[in-house]
């Protein structure tokens, strides 16, 4: 039989290599090719790398193990990642609807002045990304990036670059946008810590992209343009729009901000040994639990919108069905890559890597950005491309076996890393660079100068940053 001699052959310590390229091959080109549904793609991706790793677990017919195998690891990955997203995209649609989401841009411009309003724009791009998919932000924030271009004559590249900055690090630093969450739970991270540490890390690549998109502007020079949503003819009243009727800014933020601000802090306490047995550590544990956490914000941003467009709760619900959907698409995509990226480990691809690795000088680090940045650039999803690598490198590190690589820092430097790691390289076969092009005017060439520029250049940023900041608070490794 073929498949026999495969797994005769698969006793060698190269086939583990062969059995990733032919599942990274495949996902490549069925998505990027064959235009295959990603939910599809890396379902039949993970079955594929099961039928061909030379050993699964359990007993019976080797090809029936690859598929239940990959369907019981589709469910795992749903089962953490389902109900985060769901109420996610609910909090994104309720901070649209009810101006919240426009308070918090026009509040921080407000505070920061029309000269630093790149800056405001950025900061509400980075902490909306938070709860809201990149193009919803990108979507909300442009007309109003357009209407200051329009009363300043001037500055379009950079406002719409300083937007595109802060949105595109969140969405790979920061949960529960979907591959950060993956991430998080391959590598087992403490979900408050990596939150924390995905914010602390981005805003400084943040404030290089503020400057960098300042510099391109000047090199540029691109003249305001119009976009399917917004003609120039209104662009004065979007500008000198009534605010009276948005909600309070502290409000608006609420449900962005306390869902972070729980689970960080039981992760707090926790890390510095509160009293496990004490009341107030059960409070903390309790609402600092991510689906409770993110199901408080999810409230407060429904309430918020009830009330400020005073509609009845069937209404209210019947207006859910739209975000819901997409987050069924969005977790179904997820979850089919996290599923992949479990069978990729039960290929054995960790334990030939580390042998490979043994004696040699290479950086882990600088292994991780480079496997994502290679997978970003084949297949184009910025989340395929953090599933898939956060997998490899959980393999190798040896994440659940019991006997885990000794790491001089902390893993969550890994998790950085790949985030930093898959902005690289958006191109034509990225979505996000689409929804640039289209939403801003801009034409193909000159999204290839701005946006893919502008994510290379933050990549980068962040390769430079995580070697550095990893070297002086390596937190215990």
């Amino acid at each position: 039989m073929l498949l026999d001699s495969f797994l005769v052959f698969g006793a060698s310590t190269s086939w583990p290599f062969f059995v990733l390229a032919v599942g990274i091959i495949f996902v490549v080109l069925a998505i990027g090719v064959f235009r295959f549904h990603a939910f599809v793609a890396l379902i039949l991706a993970a079955i594929l790398v099961g039928v061909l790793s030379s050993s699964l677990p359990g007993e019976g017919n080797h090809v029936i193990k690859a598929i239940e195998l990959s369907m019981t690891e589709f469910g795992a990955t749903a089962g953490k990642i389902a109900w985060v997203i769901g109420v996610a995209a609910i909090i994104g649609l309720s901070l649209m609807e009810s101006g919240a989401a426009d308070r918090i841009v026009r509040g921080l411009i407000g505070v920061m002045g029309e000269k630093q309003a790149g800056w405001a724009m950025m900061v509400a791009a980075f902490f909306l990304s938070i709860p809201v998919f990149f193009d919803t932000v990108f979507f909300l924030i442009i007309p109003l990036a357009q209407a200051l271009a329009f009363r300043l004559g001037k500055r379009y590249v950079y406002f719409v670059m300083c937007v595109s900055a802060g949105g595109a690090l969140t969405h790979g630093l920061v949960p529960p946008t979907p591959g950060p969450l993956v991430m998080i739970e391959t590598l087992q991270l403490d979900l408050g810590f990596a939150m924390v540490m995905g914010i602390a890390l981005g805003l400084p690549a943040g404030a290089f992209g503020v400057w960098l998109a300042g510099r391109m502007d000047k090199k540029l020079n691109l003249s305001l343009r119009e976009s399917p949503m917004v003609k120039i003819a209104d662009l004065e009243e979007i500008v000198n729009k009534d605010t009276s009727d948005l909600p309070p800014f502290f409000v608006s933020i609420l449900p962005v901000v306390l869902p972070v601000f729980l689970i960080a802090l039981f992760s707090s306490v926790k890390a510095f040994g509160g009293e496990s047995d004490s009341a107030l550590y059960s409070t903390i544990e309790v609402l600092g639990n991510k689906n409770l956490a993110m199901a408080i914000g999810t409230l407060i941003a429904i309430w918020l919108m009830a009330s400020r467009r005073k509609i009845n709760m069937q209404k209210l619900w019947s207006e859910m069905d739209a975000p819901i959907a997409v987050a069924g698409t969005i977790i179904l995509i997820t979850s089919a890559g996290g599923a992949f990226g479990a069978m990729i480990r039960h290929a054995g691809v960790g334990d030939a890597v580390k042998s490979v690795m043994e004696g040699s000088n290479i950086s882990l680090l600088l292994l991780a950005w480079i496997i994502a940045m290679v997978m970003k650039v084949a297949q184009g999803s910025g989340t395929v491309s953090m599933i898939t690598t956060s997998s490899i490198i959980a393999a190798i590190i040896g994440v659940g076996t019991g006997d885990m690589m000794d790491l001089p820092y902390h893993p969550v430097y890994l998790f950085a890393i790949i985030a930093f790691g898959s902005n690289v390289g958006s191109w034509m076969n990225d979505s996000g660079f689409w929804v640039v092009c289209k939403l801003s005017g801009f034409t193909e060439s000159e999204t290839l100068q701005t946006w893919s520029v502008m994510l290379a250049s933050l990549g980068l940023f962040g390769l430079i940053e995580v070697f550095i900041v990893a070297k002086i608070l390596p937190f215990g490794g």
